[in-house]
């Protein structure tokens, strides 16, 4: 029986199972939903696994780790944390219509963590260690440490992100996020503007000129995204806040970009402007992903699916982090999908166990390559 087979037997376990962690809303940086949406993932991994996992907490981000304790060779990750916040399933709550299963947070990445449970009941844990974190959307600030200690011990990374309409992610673009304080002076807005260093007017002339550091041409992106100043209408803004958003597909890229916003002169004397740098993720290089890819497009035509796609992703994921550390990575085993970090956001219920037979059958394949070595 091809492993599509075993998993069919227990598709309505598979789905109630969807159900139970997607009604478990888990917006990022809310450790109490957080912590709830863990404690409802390790009883549904038990039953998957038929064993508990081990808490690995950190800043309070809730990290569950299952599987070899001693000299693990396949590490499997996923996120738990979306970008959904409380109350979303009020708007898009579970629920299937046709081939459609609908849900925050369902394809990126909940349907990802039910696919990999799934595989691995089938093929069990023997040399392998699944990591779900907590705060993948914020870039992984805490939980990185977890990830790279995982890819170090380990041969090969699994990562059950969503895919691109069904192909696998063998490069993805580096990321890092920057925030930008703007410091002025305040003065009153009506009796002596004159007075102040309006800092809404830094901000506003210092996203401009970082919206330019963009390359369309070496895809390179910059995008000034949330922006906050000032503290009351009739009073000139003294402190301002800008996020920068930046992806590249070239380490470099993301260094000058890095140079040119610590370079940014204010637009007005007396402005002061800091660069605090967030997360980090170095691009995935398709390289990296060459061999497993073929394994994995071995494994799927076995299996009776057809022809396996590759995709370039703009998108950051924990798989640029494990890559980084020189550990072979393939992303993008997920579900097939729409909507991700939308109200609608929903997956394909036909290619669910497909996939997680694929992630099972790249097990099987790994083990016996090793063992045959």
């Amino acid at each position: 029986m091809t492993q599509n087979g075993r998993l069919e037997a227990m598709r309505e376990r598979v789905l109630d199972a969807l159900g139970e962690l997607v009604r478990a809303e888990s917006p990022s940086g809310d450790l109490a939903a957080l912590a709830h949406c863990a404690e409802v993932l390790s009883r549904v991994g038990q039953d998957f696994l038929g064993c508990p996992p081990v808490r690995r907490d950190v800043d309070g981000v809730p990290c569950l780790q299952w599987g070899s304790d001693g000299a693990p060779h396949i590490g499997v990750i996923g996120h738990l944390d979306t970008v959904h916040p409380l109350g979303s399933l009020a708007v898009n709550p579970f629920r299937i219509e046709d081939d459609w299963a609908y849900g925050p947070g369902i394809f990126d990445m909940k349907a990802g963590i039910i696919e990999g449970l799934a595989a691995l009941s089938v093929v069990g844990l023997d040399g392998v260690t699944l990591l779900v974190t907590g705060d993948e959307e914020l870039g992984s600030a805490s939980s990185q440490p977890l990830i790279e200690e995982l890819a170090r011990r380990v041969e090969v990374v699994l990562v059950l992100e969503p895919s691109f309409e069904g192909a696998l992610k063998t490069s993805r673009k580096g990321s890092v996020t920057f925030d930008l304080d703007v410091r002025g002076k305040e003065a009153h807005a009506g009796l002596e503007p004159h007075d102040g260093v309006n800092a809404t007017i830094v901000m506003a002339h210092a996203a401009i000129a970082i919206a330019r550091l963009a390359d369309e041409a070496r895809g390179t992106t910059v995008t000034p995204t949330t922006a906050s100043s000032g503290e009351a209408g009739n009073i000139v803004p003294g402190r301002a806040r800008l996020h920068v958003d930046v992806r590249a597909w070239e380490p470099e890229e993301l260094e000058r970009v890095e140079a040119a916003l610590r370079n940014l002169d204010p637009a007005l004397p007396g402005a002061q402007i800091d660069v605090i740098r967030g997360p980090r993720r170095v691009p995935l290089e398709a390289e990296q992903s060459r061999l497993l890819f073929e394994l994995a497009r071995r494994v799927w035509e076995r299996e009776g699916f057809g022809e396996l796609k590759e995709a370039a992703v703009g998108g950051g994921s924990d798989g640029c982090l494990t890559a980084a550390v020189g550990t072979p990575t393939l992303d993008g085993l997920g579900p097939v999908g729409r909507g991700a970090h939308t109200p609608g956001e929903s997956i394909r219920l036909s290619e669910l166990l497909p996939r997680a037979a694929l992630v099972a059958g790249l097990i099987d394949e790994l083990r016996a390559r090793r063992s045959a070595r």
